[in-house]
């Protein structure tokens, strides 16, 4: 027999990590090829991941609400094939530089090297990356109890040992011939104010998801400054238009035109003659995306976001990007959309004029560098030229706000890129056939 480790896969572009929501399977059962094993979830989507291997699970490394890193073990399976001479010295853990054997902790070890298997105890990623982001040396994180299935540790055990006051060992320093440079003292992290409470307050858990994009839109302020440009579009003949050939469409399709296709396809128009919206940075380089693919931020029953992906907007005609946006509406709030669905944008969109809002600041979806909001439509007085002079009349406006990320994009091409996006529907061609 031989023992092979599952990995977590990829969930798709940009997703580092997952957080296990329930196992399966349990140890000792068999698994078949492609055969459900255990349901996790990204701050994208929630999703089952099959098994790359027949055989049968011999260790789950990872237990319920870990988060997990792509790439890291899982678990252990056990497979036919050639048997090794003695399973207690053949490693199982692959990640690791330690020299030592799976059974035996190290011992002096100066990079503070975690192992998945000590002794008998297995210990997830996150609880290794959480001993070594505190200093906590194997031999140390061996004795903490564990409450968890078997005596293993989990997140919580962790927390506990560090809130009573845990003291990272001293980190053995290696010989030098010159003396060490005098200690630079690290800025604190900044500190929430502490919340005080009320009689009658009542304290409500974030979920996993909120805390999920909790953590990706502090990021994205972190990684992109952010600069927001405004811009009033007159929407009057797209309003006609769209009044004019609304029925027919969902009469012939079976699918609701709405304002968003419309929209969609005059931002895919605009990337087209600004390439270098459509770009992500990687260190000190500028990828420019071939393809275009345009998300669209989607509100849940539970009012959390989720931003599926429509993939080579460009190439779709309206009744294709009417249907598109409808479909991945539709399961996005069902919670059925497919990993690959949720990846590869280069462009963000949101409709904040579905919740009567005007104007936004939006936070962009790394890795991208851009993002649009889309204000109500409302009617305004306007002064409109005409051959025999100006007058008042009544039309249809809303506000465009693109943010933007002001290490590669200046506020000449922002601003360009969303007023081409304006003049597009502002010259809406009311004879137009969908």
């Amino acid at each position: 027999m031989a023992q092979v480790e599952m990995i977590l896969p990829a969930m798709g572009e940009g997703v580092m990590e997952a957080t296990v929501l329930e196992w399966l399977k349990n140890e000792g059962d068999s698994i078949t090829l492609d055969e459900s094993v255990v349901e996790v979830a990204t701050d994208k989507v929630d999703t089952e991941v099959p098994a790359t291997v027949e055989g049968v699970i011999k260790t789950i490394l990872v237990q319920k609400d870990d988060v997990v890193q792509i790439g890291a073990p899982i678990a252990i399976v056990e497979t036919e094939g050639e048997s090794a001479a003695e399973e207690t010295t053949t490693p199982v853990e692959t990640t690791t530089t330690s020299q030592s054997t799976p059974n035996t902790p190290p011992s002096n070890n100066a990079n503070n090297e975690i192992v998945a298997k000590s002794g008998n105890r297995f210990y997830s990623p996150l609880v290794r990356n959480i001993a070594k982001k505190e200093g906590i040396s194997q031999e140390v994180l061996d004795t903490i109890p564990g409450s968890g299935k078997d005596g293993r540790v989990t997140k919580n055990d962790m927390m506990a040992f560090l809130e009573k006051g845990h003291v990272p060992a001293p980190k053995v320093s290696q010989p030098t011939s010159t003396p060490a440079p005098a200690p630079v003292a690290a800025r604190p992290a900044p500190q929430a104010p502490a919340v005080s409470m009320d009689n009658g307050d009542e304290v409500i858990e974030m979920d996993r998801v909120r805390k999920m994009i909790a953590e990706r839109m502090v990021a994205s302020k972190q990684i992109a400054p952010h600069v927001t440009s405004c811009v009033e579009a007159d929407f009057t003949n797209v309003v006609l238009w769209r009044n004019k050939n609304k029925n027919a469409f969902q009469k012939n399709e079976g699918a609701k035109l709405t304002f968003m296709p419309i929209i969609i396809s005059a931002i895919a128009k605009a990337i087209k003659e600004f390439p270098m919206i459509n770009v992500q940075v990687d260190g000190d380089n500028i990828v420019v995306k071939k393809d275009i693919n345009i998300g669209m931020a989607v509100a849940k029953p539970d009012g959390n976001l989720i931003v599926p992906v429509i993939r080579n907007a460009d190439r779709l005609s309206l009744s294709g990007l009417a249907i598109a946006i409808q479909d991945l509406s539709i399961r996005a709030r069902e919670n059925k959309l497919k990993p690959e669905e949720l990846s590869g944008g280069t462009y963000t969109v949101s409709n904040i004029g579905s919740f009567g809002n005007t104007i936004g600041t939006p936070i962009i979806m790394q890795p991208q560098v851009a993002i649009m909001a889309v204000g109500t439509i409302r009617k305004k007085p306007a002064v409109i030229e005409t051959p025999q002079g100006d007058v008042i009349g009544i039309r249809q406006f809303a506000y465009f706000s693109h943010s933007y990320d002001h290490r590669v994009v200046d506020g000449a091409l922002g601003g360009m890129f969303v007023r081409k996006v304006a003049d597009i529907l502002e010259n809406w061609d009311l004879d137009m056939s969908i």
